[in-house]
């Protein structure tokens, strides 16, 4: 199993994290633990510059990258939330970025990687065949694909769960969305390495189910489809190394209903006034899903992003007026 940060890799990549991008609060919201029934701690990613998680690893990829100084242009496919990553980190490195998305990718989450500096490409009918064809472009010099997992991700990422811990470090659980696992192996890492009990929980959604049905199996599997409105856990092909790590050191997966997220999402909005997309509501679900096992623990829940277009939002409210 591939080797976690230690506590001095994770403050490390803090420290150079914060010098682009703030710590991001963890609240308590009165009326969100009154509906689960417990204390319920969110961690705010949805607050990066941003407006997710994503964006920590990106520094310190490409902090990584300026320091070989024979790269100048970085290669990555998305569903958003990487890319904006890797666009955002990129520009201040010096960098040029191209990102591959997939056809009907989020407008938002387009808009938003085109505003940031990065050539966009679309090609695929889906995450993975997007990735597909990220590696067929990298055939020159200073040019370098980043993948969406890696270990130098998982140290920058890692910092948002140091926050966490330092500033409620008593949690029994936290449940962590599972796109290909950077945050959970981040949380994870950042548990160890402080020496916490902390249960760790992942989260996937019922139509992109690759990550559960792997961790029941003890296996990889992959699926044929991950048509999920949650486009941060749209994975059908597990990675290996991240996998590895979530079985051997997760407490378990739950899996969540579209539908389930999406009043998770309506929640969010009116106990909180947050705004969070698919995968960031995705652990709210899961706890909504488990509340009477739950009952009366402290709990955190990641809010990965809030990177949710229109349609997305509008089906949310009317969720909540239903």
């Amino acid at each position: 199993m591939m080797k976690l940060p230690e506590l001095s890799d994770l403050q490390a990549a803090g420290e150079l994290v914060h010098r682009s991008v703030a710590p991001t609060a963890q609240i308590c919201w009165p009326l969100l633990s009154q509906r689960a029934g417990t204390e319920v701690w969110v961690k705010h990613e949805n607050h990066a510059p941003t407006g997710s998680f994503k964006v920590r690893g990106g520094l310190v990829y490409m902090d990584q990258l300026k320091q070989r100084g024979s790269i100048r242009r970085v290669l990555a496919a998305t569903r958003g939330n990487h890319g904006q990553s890797i666009a955002f980190a990129a520009s201040r490195a010096g960098l040029l970025a191209t990102i591959v998305v997939p056809q009907g990718n989020s407008p938002g989450k387009n808009a938003a990687m085109r505003a940031l500096g990065a050539e966009l490409i679309v090609n695929g009918n889906d995450f993975q065949e997007a990735l597909e064809f990220t590696t067929t472009l990298a055939d020159e010099d200073g040019v370098e694909v980043v993948p969406s997992f890696d270990m130098t991700l998982v140290r920058g990422v890692a910092c948002y769960a140091l926050e966490l811990f330092y500033a409620a470090p008593d949690l029994d659980t936290v449940y962590v969305p599972i796109g290909l696992g950077s945050g959970i192996c981040g949380v994870i890492a950042a548990r160890d390495s402080l020496g916490l009990k902390t249960k760790v929980v992942g989260v996937v959604s019922k139509q992109a189910a690759s990550y559960a049905l792997s961790f029941e199996a003890g296996e990889p599997v992959t699926t044929t489809s991950a048509d999920t409105l949650a486009d941060g856990l749209a994975c059908r092909v597990p990675v290996v190394e991240a996998l590895d790590i979530v079985r051997a050191r997760a407490e378990r997966i739950v899996q969540v209903s579209e539908d389930e997220i999406i009043a998770a999402m309506g929640h969010y909005l009116t106990d909180t006034h947050n705004l969070a997309e698919g995968a960031g509501a995705a652990p709210l679900a899961a706890l909504l899903k488990e509340k009477q096992q739950i009952a009366g623990r402290k709990v955190g829940l990641i809010l990965s992003g809030g990177n949710a277009d229109t349609p997305l939002i509008k089906r949310a409210l009317t969720h909540v007026a239903s």
